[in-house]
């Protein structure tokens, strides 16, 4: 039942590949700075790539949901025994959402750590004033 349904999920990716062919997964930010020993200007830099790709990740999960929509749209138009089947629906929609999670929780992260160099930044700066 497992391959079963693992080759649903490929079938369904493979039939819907190119309604996911506009939407670029962003690339997250290589390397951020090390808030310790980081200049201003490093960390500022940093932080506009780190907005830059929160926008992209936004771009990228907006044109999931948008090739999603139009995908169902399209198969809504096509007749009756060409259109997916529910369970053809059921793991396209799941698919979907794995790739809009993965995105977000990719996009959590790299956020989450440039806030902790952020923090060390701080920590620095303050350290210079005692």
């Amino acid at each position: 039942m497992k391959a079963l349904s693992s080759l649903l999920i490929v079938a369904v990716a493979v039939v819907s590949s190119h309604a996911y062919a506009a939407c670029t997964y962003p690339k997250a930010p290589e390397k951020l700075p090390d808030g310790a020993t980081a200049s201003q200007a490093d960390m500022v830099s940093a932080m506009k790539t780190v907005q830059a790709y929160n926008a992209d990740i936004k771009a990228y999960t907006d044109c999931l949901r948008n090739e999603h929509d139009q995908q169902l749209a399209d198969d809504a138009k096509k007749p009756e025994k060409d259109r997916m089947t529910k369970q053809q629906k059921d793991d396209f929609d799941k698919v979907t959402v794995q790739k809009n999670n993965a995105a977000v929780d990719e996009a959590e992260s790299v956020t989450t750590r440039f806030n902790e160099q952020i923090r060390a930044f701080k920590a620095k700066s303050s350290d210079k004033k005692s």
